[in-house]
């Protein structure tokens, strides 16, 4: 039989979606799935492991809203050691909190994954560890992001920060980060903040007073420019390269997935962005 009278039998039509090629990606690790039952829609070096970033804020955010009686309005009051923080390490990724205001624990969790605030990061980690001094409670709601990610089973994760500014045992891979984005997601308060485009902050003052924060943007480039883009997380810095962490839900199918180690921001959003179309593409 011809090529010709293949193509006029219809032959190829019958193909199954699924063969559609895989595409090409600038990212090192790259990883996609149906949130619907877990099925693997695309890997790349899925299960190696790579510095995180920012897309550790999944764990963070994931270990506040998982505490027992959590009261997301009650309010904690910015310590000097979180400004410290961001200018000692370079002037970090930061809600530009201010020193002696009380700020609710949503607030926080807004200022935490919309700007990226690695000073939103240590509050909620000094706020829900425990210990005596600042320094237990941060080690051991660290301790509990680890504790979480071996409960869910995530088991090439671990972290030694509550915010990815990492000291050297901050990993993860794109199949680990994305079950756990796609856990995270199951939580209402979680998948209404990373969807947020932009949230202005109302705190209390020292004095008693309201101030209103400058607005804080989400750093997910995907929301507004990728049709049902949801979430969730963006991810950076010299050892990490560019990360997302990735959702989006069209005609009532989502597909979650994550980045790791591209080479710029344009780039992260366009390897995300031919991932979720490539998984859209499989479930027809």
């Amino acid at each position: 039989m011809t090529t010709g009278a293949v193509l006029a039998a219809g032959a190829l039509s019958a193909v199954p979606a699924q063969a559609a090629a895989a595409p090409t990606i600038a990212a090192k690790g790259g990883y996609a799935m149906n949130a619907a039952n877990g099925k693997t829609l695309y890997t790349k070096a899925a299960d190696t492991r790579r510095s995180t970033g920012s897309t550790t804020k999944i764990m963070t955010a994931k270990v506040v809203l998982s505490q027992p009686n959590l009261n997301l309005d009650a309010k904690v009051t910015i310590q000097k050691a979180y400004s410290d923080y961001i200018v000692d390490n370079n002037y970090a990724s930061n809600a530009k909190l201010i020193v002696g205001d009380k700020v609710t624990v949503r607030q926080l969790l807004y200022g935490l994954m919309l700007p990226s605030g690695c000073d939103a990061a240590y509050a909620l980690a000094d706020k829900f560890g425990s210990g005596s001094t600042r320094a237990a409670r941060v080690k051991s709601f660290i301790g509990k992001m680890n504790t979480t990610a071996k409960n869910l089973g995530l088991t090439n994760t671990h972290f030694d920060s509550f915010d990815g500014i990492g000291h050297g045992a901050n990993y993860s891979t794109p199949r680990d980060l994305t079950k756990l984005a796609a856990n995270a997601m199951k939580n209402t308060t979680f998948r209404t903040i990373v969807k947020t485009k932009s949230y202005t902050a109302k705190t209390t003052t020292k004095t008693g007073s309201t101030r209103t924060m400058a607005p804080w943007t989400n750093t997910n480039p995907l929301l507004g420019t990728y049709t049902g883009a949801i979430g969730v997380k963006t991810g950076s810095g010299p050892e990490a390269k560019y990360c997302l962490v990735f959702a989006a839900t069209r005609n009532g199918k989502t597909v979650y997935g994550t980045v790791l180690a591209s080479t710029d921001g344009t780039t992260r959003a366009s390897d995300a962005k031919k991932l979720l179309n490539h998984g859209f593409a499989q479930l027809g």
